[in-house]
């Protein structure tokens, strides 16, 4: 039998549960640690918290240097925060107790143009302590940037690519519908959107992968964010929105090379969106019109690309790597 990948959970908010959900499904995996700073969490047993159907004999530890010391673990799992900044003193952490990371950390997905002093510092880390960096998601890591790319490969020449990703949010988590804003007056929106508090992040750091990737040199990026608002009085299970204000989010990335727009990436996101769909357009020889109808479920998706790229991560060239230079991640039993 071959030996168990072991795991440290760090970070126990819903998507950080289901992750431990679906590490507990698969025989490779064992959880070792998990590591969360809410006191309503410390001390109370993982299997409990993460609703599985027994307990693991793991309880939610709060000291993350002491556990990261004592625990002998293949990787951390890091689902705290999508802010590099913020989120940078727990891989500095993770790295220097010599353990792999997989994060779903948006601006860690490709942070060389956007956050450039810390890829290198956590890059530099990462080499010293001989293990690996990799952020993803459904989104940033996959469909709005990686699997575009793949889509290129295919092409003589590319002109554009341009990526809808357009979700009905009413099926998503509650914590989601706030973060799109469902249920805010324009003013609280636009309020929340100068704060920088409401955007998906992730749109500029897809847009230089990709252009990266297919030598492109940006001229510039833009990332717009508006509300979608409704009409008429909308009703959910958790949410009562009233017509004019926000049903949740339409945010557009653009990416210039001179005047010509070469990237687009459409993220929008709204409660009873009425055509979900993640679309792949590629002008270009030959011509790309890919269309996933009804869309990928966010939750689950991210959950599994994290569990899945875990032995890749383990098994990449040290440092801080990107969704484009490591081993092809896949489902496996």
């Amino acid at each position: 039998m071959k030996k168990k990948i072991r795991v440290v959970q760090y970070g126990l908010g819903p998507i950080g549960c289901k992750v431990v959900q679906y590490l507990n499904e698969r025989a490779h995996f064992e959880i070792v640690g998990a590591i969360d700073a809410d006191p309503k969490k410390v001390g109370i047993d993982l299997g409990h918290l993460a609703e599985l159907s027994a307990p693991l004999g793991l309880n939610v530890s709060a000291n993350s240097r002491d556990l990261l010391e004592q625990v002998n673990a293949d990787v951390v799992v890091l689902t705290t925060a999508s802010d590099l900044k913020k989120i940078r003193p727990q891989i500095m952490e993770i790295l220097s107790c010599g353990k792999n990371v997989v994060s779903t950390c948006e601006e860690l997905m490709y942070p060389w143009v956007t956050n450039p002093e810390i890829a290198e510092e956590v890059d530099r880390a990462a080499k010293e302590h001989k293990v690996s960096v990799l952020s993803t998601g459904v989104n940033p890591g996959f469909l709005m940037d990686f699997l575009p790319l793949v889509m290129t490969s295919i092409c003589r020449d590319v002109k554009s690519v341009t990526v809808e990703r357009i979700q009905d949010a009413q099926f998503r988590r509650l914590p989601f519908q706030q973060k799109i804003g469902a249920g805010l007056s324009v003013q609280e929106f636009e309020n929340r959107v100068s704060q920088g508090s409401l955007r998906h992040v992730g749109l500029t750091e897809s847009m230089h992968l990709i252009a990266t990737r297919v030598g492109w040199i940006l001229d510039r990026t833009e990332d717009l964010v508006d509300p979608v608002l409704a009409d008429k009085p909308v009703v959910t299970e958790k949410l009562t929105i009233e017509p004019g204000k926000a049903l949740g989010v339409k945010q557009i990335g653009r990416a210039y090379i001179d005047s010509k727009e070469v990237i687009t990436l459409v993220f929008r996101a709204s409660i009873g969106e009425p055509e979900p769909r993640d679309r792949i357009v590629i002008e270009g020889n030959p011509d790309i019109d890919m269309v996933i109808s009804k869309g990928v479920n966010g939750d689950t998706a991210t959950c599994a690309i994290i569990v899945n790229a875990i032995p890749v991560v383990i098994q990449a060239q040290p440092g801080l790597r990107t969704m484009a230079d490591i081993s092809p991640i896949s489902f496996f039993k």
